[in-house]
């Protein structure tokens, strides 16, 4: 079969995995032109006020009624498996889908739950949502490619087993870009996830199908991965939270990867959800679990409690160096920064001396193998390179050699931040997510605001500050000194209109394997930024 005949037959198989019954009749179809479909669920009357009440609550709050009983998990899990089918059908954030196996896991926890009286652990009954990339055995994980069909998991990621263990439902998996590699949640197999908030924008990547989903509604709590922003960058896109942890804190064995073997940079995974306090519970839970003990790249640190100080110094990156904010989240940053200073908080400029030359060594990681790992999964269909993965398309592998003189060089610049961060006394990093609130599809053109805490190894939150994008105030800049040719054109192609009403996040930077207190710190600011 040629890659586009799989590529449909997958597709096909996808779509007739939804029941009958949740796809959404001709007559109550949004529009091509309504951008915004997060009103769906409410306004179309296809959904139930119970079902309603279960999607728009908080991963707690659910759990709270589970373990009292008073909610089974197949009333929970059918409700969240109908808004995911209807997530997929207006955003296409969805590669596999197991409602029948999910609905008949939440039949046997609520039968366990009647005759013992107890839960099945700190999770036990709630849905959560699979990034693609997840191994669960017997279904695929082609991370974006056709080479990868018809090829399902022989066992399950670390994480995946942890949470079986602990009694969540998994229900479906989440749309990547090819190789989990591109800003942009986008593929030749199943095509392209577009933002729920407004379908003609970005929903990011590589997370994207993950934060897709979560935006809408189909689930309250994702797992994701970030190697260079795959969570942050999507958890901007679509207003929602997200932690990209230190290496090591969360587990992340046993997972796909493009690149795998690459160890210049680690991938983690990591939680997206609506709330801070999801996140925190992902994450204290995870970690309660001990995956040290069965995760060989998980290091022993169980989860700390913190006192955050009551006021903190604060680094702020304006700008790295090499692109500039969009008006809104230059704007975003600048409020932010305002309201800390009103509330005590101690500000510092933070400037981006190592930046730059993070981001050429970064790049040059990703090359370091001359592009064989993504060619060698597209040729065994003749897929083509995707014009976004063109600096992989034209690699040059380097020695082994060179790639060491290249770790040394991260290693300096590694020690050099820490020294900085040292003399200055900060306790966090505050600084742009990405250059956007969002984008146009097509138009996510940086990565670099978040992957150089990756190369850095530094935990990072990217949360929404509050502040929305206006067009009547964040209108491009009329005078703007540009700080290379990329940022002029990221500047020239903004359109105030496009993005209007988008939601702007933040990202906070904390010290290396403290991701106690900087999600701590991040409620601080939270707190400090709420209207």
């Amino acid at each position: 079969m040629s890659w586009e005949s799989i590529a449909a037959t997958k597709r096909q198989a996808l779509k007739n995995s939804i029941p009958a019954e949740w796809v959404i009749p001709a007559a109550i179809f949004p529009p091509e032109d309504q951008l915004d479909v997060t009103t769906f669920p409410r306004e179309s009357g296809f959904f139930t006020e119970r079902e309603l009440e279960i999607t728009s609550i908080s991963a707690l709050t659910i759990l709270s009624h589970l373990s009292s009983g008073s909610w089974t998990s197949e009333e929970v899990t059918k409700a969240f498996c109908k808004t995911a089918a209807v997530a997929q059908q207006l955003t296409n954030c969805l590669s596999e889908i197991f409602f029948d196996k999910a609905i008949a896991r939440a039949k046997e926890l609520d039968l366990y739950f009647q005759q013992t009286g107890k839960t099945k652990g700190p999770f036990h009954g709630l849905p959560i949502s699979l990034k693609d990339n997840f191994n669960f055995i017997g279904f695929d994980s082609t991370i974006g490619f056709t080479s990868l069909v018809g090829k399902p998991a022989t066992y399950n990621s670390m994480v995946v087993d942890l949470l079986l263990e602990t009694g969540a439902v998994l229900y479906c998996k989440t749309n990547v870009p090819t190789a989990m590699m591109i800003s942009e949640s986008v593929n030749n197999l199943f095509g392209r996830t577009v933002n729920p908030r407004n379908r003609n924008l970005t929903t990011g990547g590589s997370s994207g199908g993950e934060s897709a989903l979560i935006a809408f509604g189909g689930s309250r709590l994702g797992v994701g991965s970030d190697i260079g922003g795959s969570l942050r960058m999507p958890a901007a896109c679509t207003g929602t939270f997200t932690i990209r942890a230190s290496a090591g804190r969360f587990p992340n064995t046993r997972s796909r990867a493009c690149l795998e073997g690459q160890e210049s940079v680690i991938g983690v995974s990591g939680p997206i959800a609506k709330t801070l306090e999801e996140i925190v519970y992902w994450s204290s839970t995870i970690i309660g679990l001990q995956p040290w003990i069965r995760d060989p790249k998980c290091v022993p640190i169980p989860w700390r409690s913190v006192e955050p100080k009551k006021t903190l110094k604060i680094g702020v990156l304006w700008d790295d160096g090499f692109i500039s904010p969009t008006p809104p989240v230059a704007r975003a940053l600048k409020e932010t920064v305002e309201k800390l200073k009103a509330a005590g908080h101690e500000i510092v400029n933070w400037p981006s001396t190592e930046h730059m030359e993070m981001l050429i060594i970064l790049g040059r990681l990703f090359l370091a193998d001359g592009g064989k790992s993504v060619r060698d999964l597209l040729e065994p269909t003749g897929e083509p390179f995707r014009p976004e993965m063109k600096p992989y398309e034209d690699a040059k592998e380097i020695s082994v050699y060179d790639l060491w003189q290249i770790h040394g060089r991260r290693n300096a610049l590694c020690k050099a931040y820490l020294d900085r961060w040292n003399d200055t006394g900060i306790d966090a990093l505050l600084c742009p997510t990405t250059p956007y609130s969002s984008v146009e599809n097509g138009k996510f053109a940086y990565a670099g605001y978040t992957c150089v805490f990756n190369l850095l190894d530094y935990p990072a939150v990217s949360f929404p500050c509050g502040v929305n994008t206006d067009k009547a105030i964040d209108t491009a800049y009329s005078d703007h000194k540009a700080l290379s040719e990329m940022d002029a054109k990221i500047q020239e192609d903004y359109s105030a209109e496009s993005v209007h009403g988008m939601s702007v996040s933040l990202q906070l930077v904390g010290r290396r394997l403290e991701e106690e207190k900087l999600l701590a710190m991040t409620d601080v600011i939270l707190k400090t930024v709420a209207p």
